[in-house]
């Protein structure tokens, strides 16, 4: 490691200029200690970098020194690929020869470009995780992704949504995706192509055996039907609402995109009051029910009718648990009291929808 380590070192000071021994020490992730002797090292074999003491000091290039080291290995040029996601990066173990790549790229640029290469990272970034989640890191990543890119059969045992739980399969591991901070992997299984969610993968064995990939699979064109199934198959129960201005400005910020979609080519003419007539696609009741009621009174549920008293009797348990702000706090009911209590008329009148109808893919 400490060829490329040097080469990296060079090409720094090529391409910012001059950097004291911390600054190297850090983009290197090595000791400052381990710097000084690269920097002796560096002067052994003829590479003219100096350093100047005190205030404002560091280590240079002699001016119009420029290496001619930057032709990029297989593994540098492949991690190019991933330069806008360096988290991306760092979870497939590829953060080290990502960072090289781009600095021999840099250092291959004439001047004026270098530059403005530069001004471009400093002034756009780019964070494709959701808000209020924490990037997706599983720790057989690495080694799933070794088995995608040298097409090695593997058998996991993964953890479902549907009984029994756990269960054993043996894949042809077709590729990765990165969706929202979460790593799915696109596999073969008795000749048909499944979605897994990687942090379910309880066990997961790397064998030896080689699977041929179909030259004609489209890793993006199969994620984008997934998608596009897997809202048909889980938005099945239409929901008729009335929808108040307020909250049809601020739909794009409620719901997610699927659902706004819904809304805007079901809505129909305002009301007299301004509410908008729409169908709202839900999973099923029982999940539809703190979806809508996140959203408070800015929507009604017209039908179905199971829907709009499920809702209702949600509603008149939360009206029950707060109606007096002096009485002692009791202990949480159960929910068969919250479906068979005493309901209060204005409670069962009152629906609402609620921020994201939001759910991952349950493969």
């Amino acid at each position: 490691m400490r060829a490329p380590r040097l080469i990296s070192l060079v090409l720094l000071l090529q391409n910012r200029g001059r950097l004291t021994a911390g600054e190297l020490a850090e983009e290197l992730d090595v000791s400052v200690r381990t710097v000084y002797r690269d920097i002796d090292s560096l002067n052994s074999a003829g590479i003219p970098v100096y350093g100047d003491a005190g205030h404002g000091g560091g280590y240079q290039l002699l001016d119009g020194y420029r290496t001619r080291l930057t032709g990029l290995h297989a593994d540098e040029a492949e991690s190019l690929f991933l330069a806008g996601l360096p988290g991306a990066a760092d979870d497939l173990g590829l953060g080290e020869v990502l960072a090289a790549a781009q600095l021999k790229l840099t250092a291959a640029l004439p001047a004026p470009l270098r530059d403005r290469a530069g001004r471009i990272r400093e002034r756009f970034h780019l964070d494709a995780l959701g808000w209020y989640r924490e990037q997706d890191s599983p720790p057989d990543l690495v080694a799933l992704a070794d088995a995608v890119w040298n097409q090695r059969r593997i058998r996991v045992r993964y953890r479902r949504w549907a009984r029994p739980q756990e269960v054993e399969r043996e894949l042809d591991p077709y590729g990765l995706v990165l969706k929202a901070g979460v790593w799915y992997l696109v596999a073969a299984v008795d000749g048909a192509v499944r979605t897994y969610r990687v942090s379910s993968i309880l066990r997961l064995d790397v064998g030896e055996a080689v699977f041929e990939r179909p030259d004609e699979f489209d890793l993006a064109a199969h994620w984008r039907d997934y998608l596009a199934a897997y809202d048909a198959r889980r938005l099945r129960l239409q929901a008729s609402v009335r929808i108040s201005p307020a909250l049809l400005s601020a739909l794009p910020d409620r719901l997610d995109a699927a659902l706004v979609r819904a809304v805007e080519d079901s809505a129909g003419p305002p009301g007299p009051d301004g509410w908008v007539p729409a169908t709202v696609p839900l999973e099923s009741v029982e999940l539809a029910v703190p979806v809508l009621l996140s959203l408070g009174p800015d929507i009604e549920v017209l039908a179905p009718g199971e829907l709009r008293r499920a809702l209702a009797e949600r509603a008149a348990a939360v009206l029950d648990r707060y109606r007096s702000a002096d009485s002692p706090a009791r202990p949480v009911d159960s929910p068969a009291r919250a479906r068979d209590g005493d309901l209060s008329s204005s409670a069962a009148d009152r629906v609402a929808s609620s921020p994201r109808a939001a759910s991952t893919p349950k493969p």
